[in-house]
């Protein structure tokens, strides 16, 4: 009880002395005085009575902590030094490694091989071959081929090859050495240095002990064969193909191989990419911009993901699978029908460079839509991305209840947060839901046509009219049989890669079809465009220039459509392919006392490289022909291409776009040319430089593809490839088809020659053509005149008649005298 008061009381005394020193600033100040100042009398006593060993210990310690600091100054000098060094090029730190590797195999060289590197040398010899033995022989070359691979190489290899590599050479080492040490059997330290080292008496004696020398030699080779397979990156199935094409390479002949149902073009792989956000800015990042793996995430990164619970943190997007190149064999096959015609090697045309999967761009722009997205206050995240050799379009998520107007009524905030003015939108993405912000890559690639024509997708397909087209957007390799088009129109603006892709579609049918197989008619009417292929033999006739010989010459296409008709209706046959397969049978023949050989029709491809400069020449004449061609001549095996750098409704008509449903669109000047072309918008978006959206029969929304791209020094190789072979065999009746029908019309001028270049003279010079102009200029009757202006639309000179409005003149004053003697010279 007497305990409880006095501490009752303790308390009491303390709450009192704190009120008491809250009560009063000047009360509390004086209430310590004394107590500082017997505390400084206690320290000062203390400090009189500290003996001389103190201050030698202080001394000792002052020394110690300087030497510490200045170590330790040295230290962090070394490393910002080395912080420096790190901040070099990643080019110029492989060559640094490069060149010390290169150096580390001379020195190795010299003291392993001759005994020759002094004691440093014959130490290091020792070294390697009390460790590895024998196989401290190999040992300079395999550090010799690592300097080169550095050295040759500026993109440092993938973590999987690294690690494949580390893997096989461990096993073929190991494996070795093992084997040295049993056949060996080393008595002595000597010995062992030249058989398998301690690494092969460690695993060989392991092995022979435990299992006996005639199991143990087994598992050894095995153990070695697989090393050289992971080494090599050969699958055990694979073997065969390989040892076949080493062969053909050491013989310098194709190697013959059959063509499986495993040739065939396996189904993409679904990714999920990942949902995580890049880093910031202006965020200090030294590692390579090029790295085509993602970083691993990070706890900061983890602790800063969007605020979202509903979204998981994933790990960062598989790379997209890429056709393995295949085999000649599967080519090999298309000239069985063609005699000793043979196609181009694959080698003619070259490799284009490794894709990337990831940058560190890709990450700068995850971290820009985040922003704008949390500044908008938008339930949305970046769950991953697909990077394409042009453009990489990233996926967005939304929240619940997030419409997805909020995201595209955004695309000028996003367009300003990445930098980029060509952003497009698409929502949502065809099979899954998000939408899609595409957005241009700062690192483009180019797509090397060779690659696309070397893909699992080119070479599954064997149909002679299967052309390149580039990559997708998501990596993969894209192709398109014209056959199944089976009419495209191909339009852009100037310098959009229209002429990338002709080149592109005709080098394609070069190296895998054969004259028998196609042939081409080709109109360039800009003259430039197409002359490297003159000369080919799988021409029908020489190239195309003259507008007006190109209207014939499209004549002389449905006049060939039909014959083929009447052969296809004369033998109960839908297709040309029907019929073709039974002419080879034999079971389609020349009736008795005919003097026709029957012989497979051959796919004929048309493509025109201007449409605009036709449609200004005789659009009714072309107009009808294109209308009639691409209506029937799909069972006939004839197929266009019809390409424009102007795709304007003069140009391509309702009645061309209602007819031609494949659709490929370059970047366009403006949105109205988009709908011309695609019947939507979207190409106004593209970047050029072979940027496209493909739309072909029956898809419901272009693919971004970037078209493939060949040089001409690639497509002269082809060319003379080809011209080597086979001289062209020219049809003579394409530019003479329409004389007969030219002389019917020219009986119609009569004896009004005179009147009719008199109406052509008015007409072009005023650049006017109206019948009553006619009837006073000429002083002539509304009949006359009336017919003299259907003269000079037969002829190209004015446009067709839209109603009481003058019509178009098509001839300029400067052509006026081409015109005339073209009137002249016909009547």
């Amino acid at each position: 009880m007497a305990g409880r008061t006095s501490s009752t009381s303790r308390r009491r005394g303390a709450s009192s002395t704190r009120g008491a020193s809250s009560r009063g600033r000047g009360t509390s100040a004086r209430g310590r005085q004394p107590a500082r100042g017997r505390s400084t009398a206690r320290r000062t006593s203390r400090t009189t009575r500290t003996s001389p060993a103190v201050h030698l210990g202080r001394a000792i310690g002052a020394v110690w902590m300087g030497l510490a600091h200045g170590v330790g100054w040295g230290v962090r000098a070394a490393g910002r030094r080395a912080a420096t060094a790190r901040e070099l090029d990643p080019e110029h730190r492989r060559d640094g490694a490069g060149l010390l590797l290169l150096g580390l195999a001379i020195l190795t060289a010299v003291a392993v091989w001759f005994s020759a590197a002094g004691p440093l040398g014959a130490r290091l010899a020792d070294t390697i071959r009390l460790f590895i033995g024998a196989v401290s022989v190999v040992l300079p070359v395999l550090l010799g081929v690592g300097a080169y691979r550095l050295l040759r190489h500026p993109v440092p290899p993938e973590e999987e090859h690294r690690g494949r590599g580390m893997v096989g050479w461990s096993a073929l080492i190991v494996a070795t050495d093992a084997l040295l040490h049993i056949a060996q059997h080393p008595i002595d330290n000597a010995q062992r240095d030249y058989a398998g080292g301690l690494l092969g008496a460690g695993v060989g004696d392991l092995l022979e002990h435990g299992v006996t020398a005639w199991v143990a030699v087994p598992l050894l080779v095995l153990l070695l064969v697989f090393g050289l397979l992971v080494v090599t990156a050969t699958p055990i199935n694979k073997i065969p193909e390989r040892l076949g094409l080493l062969a053909g390479t050491v013989t310098g002949a194709a190697p013959e191989a059959e063509v499986g149902p495993g040739t065939a073009e396996a189904p993409p792989r679904k990714r999920r990419p990942v949902r995580r956000p890049g880093p910031s800015v202006d965020e200090e990042d030294p590692s390579d911009e090029d790295v085509a793996d993602a970083e691993p995430v990070s706890l900061q990164e983890t602790v800063e993901l969007p605020r979202r619970p509903r979204v998981p943190a994933r790990r960062a997007p598989a790379p997209p699978d890429h056709s393995p190149l295949p085999t000649r064999a599967e080519q090999l096959d298309l000239t069985a029908l063609s005699g000793d015609y043979k196609l181009p090697p694959a080698n003619m045309l070259g490799k284009g460079g490794a894709p990337k999967t990831r940058s560190r761009a890709n990450d700068e722009v995850i971290a820009a839509l985040t922003g704008v997205f949390d500044q908008f206050n938008i339930d949305a995240a970046v769950t991953g991305f697909t990077r394409g050799p042009t453009v990489t379009r990233y996926e967005v998520e939304l929240g619940h209840g997030v419409k997805v107007e909020r995201i595209t009524q955004l695309s000028r905030n996003i367009a300003y947060a990445v930098k980029s003015p060509d952003v497009r939108i698409l929502s949502p993405i065809p099979g899954k839901s998000a939408v899609g912000v595409e957005i241009p890559n700062t690192d483009r690639e180019d797509v090397a046509l060779g690659d696309v024509l070397r893909s699992r997708a080119a070479a599954a397909d064997h149909h002679p009219m299967v052309v390149a087209l580039g990559k997708d957007i998501e990596g993969g390799f894209v192709v398109a049989n014209l056959a199944k088009m089976p009419h495209i129109l191909i339009a852009g603006a100037t310098g959009a890669g229209k002429s990338s892709c002709l080149n592109s579609l005709l080098v394609s049918i070069l190296a895998r079809s054969t004259p028998d197989e196609v042939r081409l008619l080709l109109i360039d009417p800009k003259r430039v465009e197409m002359t490297m292929y003159e000369g080919i033999p799988h021409l029908v006739t020489p190239i195309v220039t003259n507008p007006k010989k190109a209207a014939e010459s499209l004549d002389w296409v449905v006049r060939e459509m039909d014959m083929r008709y009447d052969d296809l209706a004369a033998n109960g046959v839908r297709h040309i392919d029907d019929y073709n397969r039974r002419v080879r049978a034999g079971e389609i023949k020349p009736p008795p006392g005919s003097e026709r050989e029957i012989r497979p029709y051959p796919y004929l491809l048309v493509i025109v490289d201007e449409l605009a400069d036709l449609m200004m020449v005789a659009p009714r004449d072309v107009e009808d022909s294109v209308v009639r061609i691409t209506q029937l001549a799909r069972a006939a095996g004839i197929h266009l291409v019809l390409a424009t750098q102007r795709p304007s409704v003069d140009v391509v008509t309702g009645l061309i776009k209602a007819n031609v449903p494949s659709r490929l669109a370059f970047a366009t000047s403006s949105l109205a040319d988009s709908r011309v072309i695609l019947d939507q918008p979207g190409a106004e978006k593209l970047i050029g430089r072979g940027d496209g959206l493909f739309l072909p029969m029956g898809a419901s929304k272009p693919t971004r593809i970037q078209g493939a791209w060949v040089s001409e020094k690639e497509i002269e190789g082809i060319v003379k490839f080809c011209k080597d072979q086979r001289e062209p065999e020219f049809r003579p009746d394409v530019l003479t088809v329409g004389q007969e029908s030219k002389k019917k019309i020219d009986e119609d001028i009569g004896d009004d020659l005179e009147l009719l270049v008199q109406a052509i003279e008015l007409v072009v010079t005023s650049q006017f053509g109206s019948t009553s102009m006619l009837q006073r200029k000429l002083r002539v009757g509304f009949a006359k005149a009336g017919r003299l202006m259907d003269l000079m639309e037969t002829r190209g000179i004015v446009g067709p008649s839209e109603g009481s409005k003058a019509r178009d003149v098509l001839v300029k004053p400067d052509e006026l005298e081409d015109a005339l003697s073209g009137v002249r010279g016909a009547a």
